[in-house]
């Protein structure tokens, strides 16, 4: 992988393809944010062709979060925003970006795949297991985008929110490790983002932990 330390906004450089510099200056309001909030986050170009691969994901390693971009001979990096009008491509990115720094978020906190306090984990079979455990990193990072979303593009919000639900209807059955409709049916209403909580972080949490009731 091609590690690029870009200075954002200024996210364009003569190595990035057209697309990628798309992607990056759509999430790049959310980058800076979670770097002004101390996060350790990198951003990551795979140089070579990633066929099948997610176009926008979070990995770990060495204690950073590396947001990583896999769009160089990648169907999906295009076909992922399929039916979604051009113009509204920045607006669902940004949200996307903002999943994915929830889940730096949880990775920096060390809580990754932990339960809050005051919740005990079900026994379980260790497959089951692994795909809950995703499943809610899954529904706590969908709703920070939310959050984000709702904090500044409100006007937008029941879009994104929609398209949110259309995604996960359509990666896989009831149950599934992203399978995440539980906890966007809690935020129908964006209004739930509102009050004393200042980040959109502490908002997701809040609603977060409303849904683990049962999961």
């Amino acid at each position: 992988m091609l590690s690029l330390l870009l200075s954002l906004p200024a996210v364009a450089a003569p190595a990035l393809s057209v697309l990628e510099t798309r992607w990056l200056k759509a999430g790049a309001p959310v980058i800076a944010y979670a770097r002004t909030q101390g996060l350790p986050l990198d951003i990551v170009v795979q140089p070579q062709d990633a066929p099948g691969a997610v176009p926008l994901a979070l990995g770990f390693e060495g204690g950073r979060c590396k947001l990583v971009l896999s769009m160089r001979g990648n169907a999906q990096a295009e076909t992922v925003l399929q039916g979604v009008p051009a113009d509204r491509h920045g607006l669902m990115i940004e949200a996307m970006t903002a999943h994915e720094i929830g889940h730096c978020q949880r990775y920096a906190q060390g809580d990754w795949h932990a339960l809050p306090m005051g919740f005990v984990e079900r026994a379980g079979k260790p497959q089951a297991q692994q795909m809950l455990e995703t499943r809610r990193e899954e529904g706590y990072a969908d709703l920070v985008a939310l959050a984000w979303m709702h904090a500044r593009h409100s006007d937008d919000y029941q879009e994104v929110l929609a398209w949110m639900g259309a995604v996960r209807g359509a990666q896989g059955g009831a149950g599934g490790s992203h399978d995440t409709r539980a906890w966007l049916a809690l935020a129908g209403d964006g209004t739930v983002f509102e009050g004393a909580a200042s980040s959109p972080f502490e908002q997701a949490g809040l609603l977060w932990r409303q849904g683990l009731n049962g999961r």
